[in-house]
């Protein structure tokens, strides 16, 4: 049967919109002017946040931090698909686009995290999200970003005019994958992630400061951590460490630990076992 010219021609622009791709979201600078301690005007310079707003939202949010050792970013399997998921729970994602070293040391990342946590928490009715159960989640050395925020935080400033900066930066709680942790424990040190950080020759105190593991208290936030047994790049013992700190300080916590698996495996969709891990998660968050 021939189908008349009508017919194939709306058959045709149903086809074209099947096939169309949804742009991303538009990311959104954390400071429209300069950053604070910019050092120049390019891309580099300017931390982001790119908004993945749930389409069915309850409530909660989470601020996602992609790894690379504070030299790069991850941003497609620890940034866009993180966020892809999240919204398929029902939870509405912020893909953190932090500066890097060795252009930016601490606390130039530390910074740019608070300000992320602060600019959700302020936006809270815009975006849809609860104001009190904003998560942080790292990987990697992203993770180690995530924790330095749940273990350093501040109330905001009550009195400042920026109305970002009143609220306050700690997180709700952590989601922490194979994550760079201990900088004093040099059996257990991604070497790469600290001098990105810190430099060639860091200050013992600053090291010790940002030793997550010996920095948590009854404040830090409950925490979710996974890691795999055959991670070489960041030995397992950087979340195991960090787990029995929450545990002594009274923190609610939970670890996993994958007998197989690399490191930065992300959600590790194409590993039948690995997989599961983000089922773990996804129960864990209920919970929350």
């Amino acid at each position: 049967m021939i189908l008349p010219r009508l017919a194939l021609f709306s058959l045709s622009i149903g086809l074209l919109c099947a096939q169309r791709v949804v742009p991303d979201p538009l990311a959104q600078l954390l400071w429209p002017q300069a950053a604070p301690g910019a050092l120049g005007d390019t891309e580099k310079d300017q931390p982001s946040l790119t908004p993945w707003l749930a389409k069915a939202p309850n409530g909660q949010s989470v601020v996602v931090c992609p790894g690379g050792g504070y030299g790069a970013l991850a941003m497609d399997h620890e940034g866009k698909q993180i966020a892809q998921w999240l919204n398929s729970q029902g939870i509405s994602a912020f893909v953190l686009k932090y500066r890097l070293g060795p252009r930016y040391r601490h606390p130039v990342m530390l910074n740019d995290l608070q300000r992320a946590i602060r600019t959700v928490r302020a936006k809270a009715a815009e975006w849809r999200v609860d104001g009190k159960r904003i998560g942080v989640w790292g990987f990697s050395a992203g993770g180690h970003l995530a924790a330095t925020a749940a273990t350093h935080f501040d109330a905001g400033k009550a009195t400042d005019a920026d109305p970002i900066e009143r609220m306050g930066s700690r997180p709700d709680f952590a989601i922490l994958a194979y994550p760079v942790m201990t900088f004093t424990q040099e059996e257990f040190v991604h070497k790469g992630s600290r001098k990105n950080l810190l430099g060639e020759t860091p200050d013992a105190q600053l090291v010790e400061l940002l030793s997550n593991e010996k920095q948590v208290t009854k404040e830090t936030p409950p925490t979710f951590l996974f890691h795999t047994n055959e991670d070489t790049g960041v030995p397992p013992e950087n979340s195991v460490l960090f787990y029995l700190a929450l545990r002594r300080a009274g923190v609610p916590a939970e670890l996993h630990i994958y007998e197989k698996g690399p490191h930065g495996v992300g959600l590790a969709w194409n590993d039948l076992a690995l997989s599961s891990w983000p089922g773990r998660l996804a129960d864990w968050l209920k919970r929350r």
